[in-house]
């Protein structure tokens, strides 16, 4: 059995019921064992028990108080995968479906994700299984109130530095920096997707969505082509989605459909992005409004079925595993050019298997969603100096991450013989430059 086998085999059996963590474990661990079987130094350093173990797991209670002056209790999560390369870095999520596999999957990630932005970030992921929506900012703010409570013992600028995920936008990042800064009497940059007047960043909001773009725009270009006049599906209608096909559109292309829980529009004639906004930022509506308010758009209930969609780049932006291997033969069948990762695991194993063997382009989510975290990197340089940056300058920087992401990945698998498999190409690259770090620090 190889190496890689064998760990995985442990990671299933030490972590049952995990299917989330057993999952991105699979899809790391079995696109890398070539590589590592060519490099047993990695064995016999323990590289990969190390990998996949977290350094720290933190699970605590959150009691806090509703409008009525009930009391409920959520459960909170910090996972603290990786610091070989720098202090832990990764999103906070908030929603019902949170569970220790779900932040566990995400943090390990976040370890590769981060490595490929080049800055010096480790891994990390966490959030609780709270239900921001149809709550009052009173009933929100106490929850996160009492979720830094005890969050700020485990985080710090130089070992530990959240930002937010689903469920987590500027008024939670806002709630919880306050009750930070209020304990520690200190106002540094321990929580990143700040508000612009209290140490924020230009770009933030933008910059998953943005960075999506750039890197398939790279890689349209290493094949001679460009997204002008292809014909785009963006799942999702949050901030990922609105921004990437706000890029999309400035590129010349055209996106044709979006979607939300509930089901997706088609619009032939182009998607009004001014339109989507003003539903989903402003009056926070669902996305079959838009139906309503366009003619040429119609509204079909079920998610899922946006793949069906004939377009010639798809972006996955809105959950994991949300494209699977029926989707992907639908895709494949249209002659998609295209597919990247806008959300985290949002394609499973099989489809991402499919779209590799018919020579699909498919740009994996930590490389392609990566211009979140590195804009959250940036952000972290801006506080530490005191300084704070135009929307061009930071936007400048993205890009260039996310094209030299995409430069790197490129060359990773053509230098292992795996030409155009950017799964494989991201994995590895994220690997050596960690696994070095973890080898020059020790057995630790």
């Amino acid at each position: 059995m190889s190496y890689t086998a064998k760990v995985l085999e442990q990671v299933t059996k030490k972590n049952p019921n995990e299917q989330e963590f057993h999952q991105a474990a699979t899809e790391v661990l079995t696109t890398l064992q070539p590589f590592i079987d060519a490099h047993p130094e990695y064995e016999k350093a323990g590289v990969l028990e190390r990998l996949v173990e977290p350094e720290r797991q933190i699970i605590f209670r959150v009691p806090w108080v509703d409008d009525a002056g009930k009391v409920h209790v959520n459960r909170g999560f910090r996972v603290e995968y990786n610091s070989a390369i720098g202090p832990y870095k990764g999103g906070l999520r908030f929603h019902p479906s949170v569970s220790l596999s779900i932040i566990k999957f995400l943090g390990f990630e976040q370890i590769f994700k981060n490595s490929l932005t080049g800055l010096s970030m480790g891994g990390g992921k966490g959030g609780s299984d709270f239900d921001p929506k149809g709550k009052s900012d009173n009933e929100v703010m106490r929850f996160c109130q009492s979720f830094m409570t005890e969050l700020y013992r485990h985080i710090g600028a130089d070992t530990d530095v959240p930002a937010g995920d689903i469920g987590v936008g500027a008024r939670e990042i806002g709630f919880m920096f306050g009750q930070y800064k209020r304990i520690r009497n200190e106002h540094v940059a321990v929580l990143t997707g700040r508000g612009l007047s209290y140490g924020g960043s230009l770009v933030r909001k933008e910059a998953t969505g943005y960075g999506l773009v750039y890197i398939a725009e790279e890689c349209l270009n290493s094949k001679k082509d460009t997204l002008k006049d292809k014909t785009v599906v963006v799942s999702g209608s949050g901030n990922v989605s609105i921004y990437a096909a706000e890029k999309v559109i400035q590129l010349g292309g055209k996106v044709v459909a979006m979607s939300d829980s509930g089901g997706y529009v088609y619009d032939k004639n182009g998607i009004d992005l001014s339109i989507v906004k003003q539903i989903k930022e402003v009056e926070r509506a669902r996305i079959s409004e838009y139906a309503n308010r366009v003619k040429t758009a119609v509204y079909k209930e079920g998610c899922a079925n946006i793949w069906e969609i004939k377009c010639d780049v798809a972006l996955p932006c809105a959950t994991q595993n949300e494209l699977d291997e029926a989707a992907a033969k639908k895709l494949i069948a249209n002659k998609v050019k295209l597919v990247g990762e806008g959300a985290n695991m949002p394609t499973t194993l099989e489809a991402t298997k499919l779209f590799l063997d018919n020579k699909v382009l498919f740009l994996p989510g930590k490389a392609a969603n990566a211009g979140g975290v590195a804009t959250s990197g940036l952000e972290m340089a801006q506080s530490s100096q005191r300084l704070f940056w135009s929307f061009e300058d930071v936007d400048k920087q993205l890009k260039g991450i996310m094209v030299n992401i995409f430069k790197t990945i490129d060359k990773c698998s053509k230098d292992n013989g795996l030409n155009d498999n950017f799964v494989a190409g991201a994995n590895i690259a994220g690997f050596k430059k960690v696994a070095e770090a973890m080898m020059s620090q020790g057995a630790v």
